[in-house]
This record gives structure tokens, C-alpha cells and sequence, in this order.
């Protein structure tokens, strides 16, 4: 996964707040990496820990199937208001099909 997001060992090791030298072992099997580090793979890459695992060939993390209901939330109707410029004659439709749109990703 490291690899593939084009992330250096340095690199993952500095999110993870972890030195280079770790990670070099742990992608080794030199040592086992903590609970610490899996769950920041887990979060950064948004995958389970049985995918870490190799126990199932599907990353889905806790993300992947988040739906969030914005179509009722007052802050995102005043995001989209400020997005468009009130004197355009297209405001009114440009704000309905954002509106629609998020009302449909909420099914």
C-alpha cells in the first residue's frame, strides 16, 4: 500500500510517528509492527485490519461505505449558497442541482 500511494518508508514512518528503521522491519519480518502502527495504516489508508492481514482480498475500511445525510445539514446549504454569485442568472439552477445531487448521495 506504501508503495503503491508513492510514500517512502521516511515518509509513512513521519505519519505514523514512527522512525524509518521500523518500518524497514517491519515490511521485512524482521519485527512486529504494534497495535499503534496497524491502526494508523488502517486510518491513513482507510482498509480493515484483515486486509493488513491478508485475510481477505477487500480493503474496505470503515469510510468506504460512510453515506453522510447532507442533504438536511444546515452548514451544507450555506456552502453551497456562498458558491455561487447571487446576480447570475443561473444561481437558482446551478444551487438546486448541487442540492440534488447531495440529496442523492445520501441514498
Amino acid at each position: 500500500m506504501r508503495e503503491k500511494a508513492h510514500l517512502t518508508q521516511a515518509k509513512i514512518a513521519e505519519l505514523l510517528g514512527t522512525r524509518q528503521s521500523a518500518i524497514n522491519r517491519y515490511e521485512h519480518g524482521q519485527a512486529a509492527a504494534p497495535f499503534s502502527i496497524l491502526r494508523g495504516y488502517v486510518d491513513y489508508f482507510d482498509v480493515s485490519l484483515d486486509y493488513i492481514f491478508g485475510r481477505t482480498d477487500e480493503p474496505r475500511g470503515k469510510l468506504y461505505e460512510y453515506k453522510p445525510n447532507l442533504s438536511n445539514d444546515p452548514e451544507m446549504k450555506k456552502f453551497i449558497e456562498m458558491c455561487f454569485d447571487p446576480g447570475s442568472p443561473m444561481n437558482e439552477k446551478l444551487k438546486q442541482a448541487i442540492l440534488d445531487m447531495v440529496g442523492e448521495a445520501k441514498r
